[in-house]
């Protein structure tokens, strides 16, 4: 079993009382680690935000300072219905709620991804080492 293999397994054995977040988390790694061409990537996550007009509130998580909060709404605002509504069939809960759980955790997610103010290439993302750092989220 690879690292992978293994941090998702630790995340889909946690309490399943998390309201589905760990099943988000997942989805939402693998949505950052995608390389096929024409995959949602981080860059492109990015960018979404950029043109929902959140530009300085996902800068905020990208740079080295202080992570600027987001609301549920502002996520959807973002995300769009449906790329929202994928995650949140991919996690097996509501779109409200992928909203507010990714408003919990994406920030985090993206400053720890970019440590030094950079954007990774596509591709370059270890889906497995953000999942081991994340996990603590949901009591593992």
């Amino acid at each position: 079993m690879g690292l992978l293999d293994s941090a998702l397994s630790m995340l889909s054995s946690t309490n399943q009382n998390d309201g589905g977040k760990a099943a988000l988390m997942q989805a939402v790694v693998s949505m950052l680690g995608d390389k096929q061409p024409g995959g949602v990537g981080l860059q492109s996550l990015i960018s979404a935000f950029h043109q929902a007009g959140l530009a300085d509130i996902v800068q905020s998580w990208v740079s080295s300072g202080q992570n600027m909060p987001i609301s549920a709404a502002q996520i959807q605002q973002a995300l769009g219905g449906g790329q929202l509504q994928q995650l949140a069939d991919a996690a097996g809960i509501s779109h409200e709620g992928a909203a507010s759980h990714l408003a919990d955790f994406l920030p985090g997610i993206i400053d720890h991804l970019t440590p030094h103010g950079q954007v990774p290439e596509a591709g370059n993302i270890n889906p497995a080492a953000v999942l081991q750092q994340f996990s603590s989220l949901f009591g593992k």
